[in-house]
C-alpha cells in the first residue's frame, strides 16, 4: 500500500516529506521474533502449480528470504 501511494507522489515532494520515517513505519509490521510466519501461497515459475508454506510445517526447516532484485 505504501509503495502504491508513494508512486503517485511527485518527485519534488520527496525533498519535503520525511520519507525515511514514513518508510520505516510502513514496514514495521506486527511480527515479533519467534512468531510463526504467516501462511501464504506462491505460483510456480511455469504457472502450472501453487506452493503453500503451511504444507511444509513440521517436515523440515524453511528459510524465507525477501528482497528486491530490481
Amino acid at each position: 500500500t505504501f509503495a502504491q501511494v508513494m508512486s503517485h507522489v511527485p518527485w519534488p515532494a520527496f525533498v519535503v516529506l520525511p520519507f525515511k520515517p514514513l518508510w520505516y513505519r510502513a514496514r514495521a509490521g506486527h511480527l515479533a521474533i519467534g512468531d510463526a510466519a504467516p501462511d501464504f501461497s506462491l505460483e510456480s515459475l511455469d504457472h502450472r502449480a501453487r506452493f503453500q508454506l503451511s504444507s511444509l510445517k513440521g517436515q523440515k526447516p524453511v528459510v524465507l528470504v525477501f528482497g528486491s532484485y530490481t
